[in-house]
C-alpha cells in the first residue's frame, strides 16, 4: 500500500512539473488601478486611483493562463483635485461603493485567448463589486513579460451603483455617467 501511495505521489509530482505551471505574485507598490468617472452633458470628469490589496498571475509554460486580484476599496483616491475629500467620502458611502460593507472588490481571470495582434490578449474575467459578480471582457497587452496593461469600461449600474444614474433615476442636475473607465497596470515581482 505504501508503494502504491508513493508511486501515485510521484506521478502527480511529475505531471504537475510537466505542465510548468507557475504562480507569480504581483508587485503591489508598482501595480496600479486608475479610474475615471464623468458627468453627462458637461465637461466634468473625475480621476483617481485605487490600490491592489493582493494578487497574482498564473503562467503555464511561460504563457499567461489566469490570475486573481483583490482591490482595497478603502484606498479610493481622487487625483484631479476637485472636491477631493468630499468626493472620496461620497464614493466610499452607500451611494456608490459602500466600503464599510464591501471593503474589497475582486477580479478573477477565467479565460485568456491570444489575439491576432502580437502581445494582445483577449481576457474574460469575473468582476465582483459590492458582492455582485459579473463577467467582463477586455483586451490586455503583455509585450513586457513582467507587465500586463489593460483598459476597460464597466456599466456601474450592473453592480448596483445607481446614484445619479440616468438609466435609473429622473435626475435633472448632476447626472453621472453609468460608465466607469479603468486603466490597469499589473507588474510582477
Amino acid at each position: 500500500m505504501k508503494k502504491l501511495l508513493l508511486s501515485l505521489a510521484c506521478l502527480f509530482l511529475v505531471l504537475f512539473s510537466i505542465t510548468g505551471q507557475e504562480e507569480i505574485n504581483i508587485d503591489l507598490e508598482k501595480s496600479e488601478v486608475k479610474w475615471k468617472g464623468s458627468h453627462l452633458f458637461s465637461f466634468g470628469n473625475h480621476y483617481g486611483i485605487v490600490k491592489l490589496k493582493s494578487g497574482g498571475i498564473i503562467k503555464t509554460d511561460g504563457n499567461l493562463v489566469g490570475g486573481s486580484f483583490t482591490i482595497d476599496m478603502n484606498t479610493i483616491a481622487n487625483t484631479d483635485g476637485d472636491y477631493s475629500e468630499m468626493l472620496v467620502d461620497h464614493l466610499k458611502n452607500e451611494d456608490f461603493f459602500d466600503v464599510n460593507q464591501f471593503p474589497t472588490a475582486t477580479l478573477k481571470i477565467k479565460k485568456i485567448e491570444k489575439d491576432q495582434h502580437p502581445h494582445q490578449l483577449n481576457i474574460t474575467a469575473d468582476l465582483t463589486i459590492k458582492g455582485i459578480t459579473l463577467p467582463i471582457e477586455f483586451q490586455a497587452n503583455n509585450e513586457n513579460p513582467n507587465k500586463l496593461l489593460a483598459k476597460f469600461i464597466i456599466n456601474r449600474v450592473l453592480w448596483g451603483i445607481n446614484f445619479g444614474s440616468p438609466s435609473i433615476t429622473n435626475v435633472q442636475d448632476n447626472i453621472i455617467s453609468d460608465a466607469i473607465q479603468f486603466e490597469v497596470a499589473i507588474i510582477t515581482k
